[in-house]
């Protein structure tokens, strides 16, 4: 049932519901795996390789590895000593709890970011796998398993990636900016909590705590890389800072800097961030920015010809292209024209809503409140049910856009199972022509009557844990676009605090 708990809005939350989720693999991949791992012949290095073809599950043993010994030990810091630690029979036992999944059913975002993840690890290993050949396995590794703390993100929230494509690459919205409205908290310092949480090779931890908390030496070496066309000069610049040149020959900024590339590459070659990387990468190297470029350009053809997937986008393909194209458009959703919402007065709506102490004098004013705030960010039609105690009835407290006989309606939630997941704990329902025939029929005849569409928001709202409130909402039967989700998405967040500091106010 296609019911989504709402996204956590701390850091504290984010890593309890991603710290240990389990990601799937694709069916053939699992088969593939579970020969290797039953095959006595081969030995660790062998079995390694095998499973660094699919990284999820590399993800995996590694964290296992990491998670299950002592913290005062040092983690293990490649897939090899990981096994090593696991041994064979418990790596069996983790792919058998591992679901595997066809590959139309993995979520296109994770394939997606894990294709970057690839990608990332060809750009290492073509750039700096002849000058670090002692390291090479750390630095494989580490490359391919940096972004490993989006891989959850995605797995569990995969419109993420899109609405990030569309707000940031396409519409040039600050990330900072988005990452807070939609995840409540720096990305960023997200993945470095993670990746200390799972105790990933020191690489991948010492890149995010430079991007997390320190980036002036990241800054100073931009500073520098931008005089590319002139060595001698560069040369002189670093040997003038010392801690600088020690700070950027580190091997493990290799892992950084390929990421950094295939990253900006997701977008387009020739752009200032992906430029910025370019530059970077020409001061370690220490070799003009057309060297760089052209050996950038030739690894990531490789890397497409050994990942081609047509449902996938791999940036070699815009090698091909001129310039100045993009792929990336404004999404079909973004173009639909839609009823721009009040924002005026749904400002104020939320403003009253979050303000505290609570200035309601009753959950009935509350309540009206929230239904307005509803109606300006662009919902039509609204419904706001209230819970009883015990669960067992759900009664109409506001209206909006519907007949006053609604207003009499009573549900009783032990006849719906989509109604009764929605007051255990708060989520969200989602109807549209996909599953409307699946989940139509599970829903009560009469909430369907008063929203005759496959386009229906359900949201259950909880006050000190325990949900309280239901809200129905739609925009007149039409499809609902990521803006309207957004606005619908922060309206009920503002309500969820609303109801919180209620239960708190002065008695």
């Amino acid at each position: 049932m296609p019911i989504t708990t709402p996204m956590p809005r701390s850091l504290d939350a984010w890593l309890q519901q991603l710290g240990q989720l389990c990601l799937p693999i694709e069916q053939e991949q699992h088969t593939r795996l579970r020969r290797t791992l039953s095959d006595g012949r081969k030995n660790w290095r062998d079995i390694a390789d095998q499973i660094e073809l699919c990284p999820t599950f590399a993800l995996q043993v590694l964290r296992e590895a990491n998670q299950s010994t002592s913290s005062l030990s040092e983690p293990a810091d490649s897939l090899e000593i990981a096994l090593a630690r696991l041994g064979l029979k418990r790596c069996e036992a983790l792919l058998a709890q591992t679901p595997a999944l066809p590959e139309a059913e993995i979520p296109l975002a994770l394939r997606q970011i894990l294709l970057i993840s690839r990608h990332a690890s060809q750009q290492a290993r073509g750039l700096f796998g002849s000058r670090l050949a002692r390291l090479w396995s750390e630095l494989h590794g580490c490359s391919l398993l940096f972004l490993a703390p989006l891989w959850p993100l995605l797995g569990k929230y995969p419109q993420l990636f899109e609405t990030w494509e569309q707000r940031v690459l396409v519409k040039g919205e600050a990330p900072a900016k988005v990452e807070r409205e939609l995840l409540g908290v720096p990305l960023i310092q997200l993945c470095l909590k993670l990746a200390e949480r799972w105790r990933l090779p020191e690489w991948i931890v010492r890149s995010y705590q430079l991007l997390a908390r320190d980036r002036r030496q990241l800054v100073k070496a931009l500073h520098i890389a931008r005089d590319n066309e002139h060595p001698l000069h560069q040369q002189q610049m670093l040997d003038a800072n010392v801690p600088l040149r020690h700070w950027l020959t580190h091997p493990g900024n290799c892992v950084l800097l390929a990421n950094g590339l295939a990253v900006s590459a997701h977008q387009a070659w020739n752009t200032d961030h992906s430029l910025r990387w370019q530059r970077l990468v020409g001061l370690y190297l220490q070799i003009p920015l057309s060297e760089v470029q052209q050996e950038v350009h030739q690894h990531a053809v490789s890397s497409a010809r050994l990942l081609h997937d047509p449902a996938l986008w791999h940036p070699a393909q815009s090698l091909l292209w001129p310039w100045s194209a993009r792929r990336l458009r404004p999404s079909k959703a973004a173009e639909r024209p839609s009823t721009p919402p009040a924002l005026e007065t749904w400002r104020q709506h939320c403003k009253r809503l979050l303000a505290e102490p609570s200035d309601f004098p009753n959950v009935l004013q509350l309540t009206a409140c929230a239904r307005d705030a509803l109606q300006d960010c662009g919902m039509q039609r609204v419904l706001l049910l209230l819970a009883d105690r015990q669960h067992s009835r759900l009664q109409v407290q506001q209206i909006a856009g519907l007949d006053k006989a609604a207003l009499a309606l009573s549900l009783d939630p032990s006849n719906s199972q989509i109604l009764r997941r929605l007051l255990a704990q708060p989520g969200q329902l989602r109807l549209s022509p996909e599953n409307a025939a699946q989940y139509s029929a599970l829903l009560p005849g009469s909430l369907k009557a008063l929203f005759p569409s496959e386009h229906l928001l359900l949201r259950s709202i909880a006050s000190n844990g325990r949900v309280v409130m239901l809200v129905a909402a739609d925009q007149g039967g039409r499809a609902f676009n990521d803006i309207s989700l957004q606005a619908f998405t922060k309206t009920v967040q503002c309500i969820e605090r609303a109801l919180s500091h209620f239960a708190k106010r002065p008695r």
